[in-house]
């Protein structure tokens, strides 16, 4: 485990299974909010972000939280040596964005972009779940589950399993 790449919906713990990674691994983390986004909120240009993306693909090792523009998704896949598919219920994926604007009402969530609005953030998450099935679909799974030969892959479904991947990894 060298280089992983960890995506999913919004809302299904891509950043706390990141962080907890990292922590036990000692590999650099890499969380793609705080790349695509200025301090304002606003995107960084196109340019800006496939050059940081490019150089941390080149580097020996990482851990990639997040999707990001498509291109450079399909890229992170390939240049990754670890998958971390986590593909949990819808219903799952709307509360984990629902609590995360709720308690960002008070303290800004760990890892958010500085100076983004956590209002404006979670309404994009909203909209991207709406969409979601048109791309996280069996289509894609299939895909993921073509590069077994290849790469080491984990798809989590559920809150237990995260959790169990979480302890496991944990120590």
């Amino acid at each position: 485990m060298r280089k992983v790449a960890v995506f999913g919906k919004p809302g299904s713990g891509k950043s706390t299974l990141s962080k907890t990674l990292a922590k036990v691994t000692g590999l650099p983390l890499h969380q793609l909010d705080s790349l695509f986004y200025q301090k304002s909120g606003e995107p960084v240009a196109r340019e800006i972000f496939d050059k940081a993306h490019e150089d941390i693909l080149i580097s020996d090792s990482w851990i990639i939280d997040g999707l990001g523009p498509l291109g450079a998704f399909k890229k992170r896949l390939d240049a990754a040596d670890t998958l971390v598919y986590i593909d949990l219920p819808y219903l799952t994926s709307y509360w984990f964005v629902t609590k995360r604007l709720l308690k960002g009402m008070f303290i800004k969530p760990e890892g958010w972009p500085e100076g983004s609005s956590v209002l404006k953030g979670s309404m994009q998450s909203y909209k991207m779940l709406r969409l979601s099935p048109s791309f996280w679909n069996d289509e894609f799974m299939a895909e993921v589950e073509g590069m077994v030969q290849h790469k080491t892959v984990f798809v989590i479904r559920s809150l237990s399993e995260l959790k169990a991947f979480i302890e496991k990894h944990a120590r």
